[in-house]
């Protein structure tokens, strides 16, 4: 029962403690008076005339989807031909096509992940343990730093 007592005293005084130090060290702020204003020399010339304002640049009259569509017209002929839609896509499949046969097979399509597994799994067992796939993990980037 002395304990409780005990610190419930010493709680009381820590308080009254942190009390009296908050209420004492507070201040009053210090007003000084405003210094003079300085008065500016006196305006004695003419106001000035401005130069009118030139026109503004005019906009590009074509739309957006207009332009999307000029990407894609590559000859100009004001038609997009089948081979005009895909050839963005020929070299990114002639990646992907090892064999070179016009086809792509799943291994194909998947070649990049079947490497990293085949790279990761040390031992040949076919599956990769935690270790072993940490292995795969993505490299971290390298960030610019700023110039600011």
């Amino acid at each position: 029962m002395g304990r409780f007592l005990a610190g419930v005293a010493s709680c009381l005084l820590l308080v009254s403690g942190a009390l009296l130090l908050w209420q004492g060290r507070a201040q009053q702020p210090q007003s000084t008076a405003a210094p003079e204003p300085r008065l500016a020399a006196p305006v004695t010339t003419a106001p000035m005339s401005l130069a009118p304002i030139p026109e503004a640049p005019s906009a590009d009259p074509k739309s957006r989807e207009e332009k999307r569509f000029g990407r894609a017209d590559k000859n100009d002929d004001g038609r997009i031909t089948l081979a005009e839609m895909v050839e963005p896509r020929r070299k990114a499949f002639a990646k992907l096509d090892k064999n070179a046969n016009g086809t792509l097979s799943f291994e194909e399509w998947a070649y990049k992940t079947i490497e990293k597994f085949e790279g990761a799994n040390g031992d040949g067992n076919s599956w990769l343990d935690p270790t072993e796939y940490l292995k795969t993990a993505p490299k971290p980037t390298k960030r610019k730093s700023c110039s600011c």
